[in-house]
């Protein structure tokens, strides 16, 4: 009973981990593009958003990606997951989302001094990452030991060549209106 409610706890915790990851970076780009406004505009602007970002990175999403680690290294010593190789996967994916994290973080200590060192269309990639984390992590977790390594492999490029694809159709119709 007591790991259903830790698994409970990971799961509400990877959530809110991830809600945290993809709102990060859309402030992130409204940040930056601020920064073409008028100056009392970008002002106003970039003062609030350092705000919701502080409040979001430090309340929200750091507590979260903590939690989840915790939680979640908590199931897989409990259960003895450790040499299973979908875990092992998931775990190595993990590892990662908090590499992807740790790079947001650089970001926002930029951010939180109005230092501009990304423009927005390479903002709105990199809030892609998070989705192919998601999609991954999520797979790999259903489908254990069905994954299909080979199709799994070609469907996670797949998936990031159609991310990139609407991405560039999505900044064109942007620039035509």
């Amino acid at each position: 009973m007591e790991l259903l409610y830790v698994k409970a706890l990971h799961i509400i915790f990877v959530v809110s981990w991830f809600a945290g990851l993809f709102y990060i970076v859309r402030l992130f780009i409204y940040h930056t593009e601020a920064e073409s406004k008028t100056e009392l505009e970008k002002k106003a602007l970039q003062t609030q958003f350092i705000i919701m970002e502080r409040r979001l990175w430090t309340i929200i999403t750091w507590p979260a990606g903590i939690l989840a680690t915790i939680f979640g290294y908590y199931l897989v010593y409990r259960l003895n997951r450790w040499n299973i190789p979908w875990m092992m996967l998931k775990m190595g994916m993990t590892t990662a989302l908090w590499g992807y994290h740790l790079i947001n973080h650089m970001l926002y200590k930029r951010l939180q001094k109005n230092e501009i060192s990304w423009t927005s269309g390479q903002l709105r990639m990199w809030n892609e990452l998070a989705a192919l984390f998601l999609v991954s992590i999520v797979f790999i977790v259903i489908l254990k030991s069905s994954l299909n390594w080979i199709y799994g492999s070609i469907g996670f490029f797949a998936v990031g060549l159609l991310l990139m694809i609407l991405i560039r159709m999505y900044k064109r119709l942007r620039k035509g209106n």
